[in-house]
């Protein structure tokens, strides 16, 4: 798989905390410039623009252009796999655990 396949999977996506930092203060606003996601961050414009890029390549975040400056959103729509990856494994837990508590009952 290459390095570009890759950033456009929404598990890759999200495996940088930096990237899920981003996430989050998107989702507590309908959208914010760069220059206000900048500052939450030990990086520069450039870097934060990178990640900002990797989310918008897997879909979570989209942007619209607001005279010369970007403006960001979240599309939490693709994290609609992961939640059913992750669905599946609370089952696994939910029974492993009656297991567990019947061997020791």
């Amino acid at each position: 798989m290459s390095e570009k396949n890759q950033e456009r999977d929404v598990y890759v996506a999200i495996a940088d905390p930096t990237r899920r930092k981003i996430l989050r203060l998107l989702a507590e606003v309908d959208e914010l410039p760069l220059h206000e996601l900048t500052p939450q961050f030990q990086m520069g414009r450039t870097a934060v623009s990178k990640h900002l890029a990797i989310l918008k390549e897997a879909g979570l975040v989209a942007d619209r252009k607001v005279g010369r400056e970007t403006r960001y959103r979240l599309n939490a729509a693709p994290l609609e796999e992961i939640k059913d990856w992750i669905s599946f494994y609370e089952g696994f837990w939910k029974q492993s655990f009656v297991k567990l508590n019947n061997i020791l009952e």
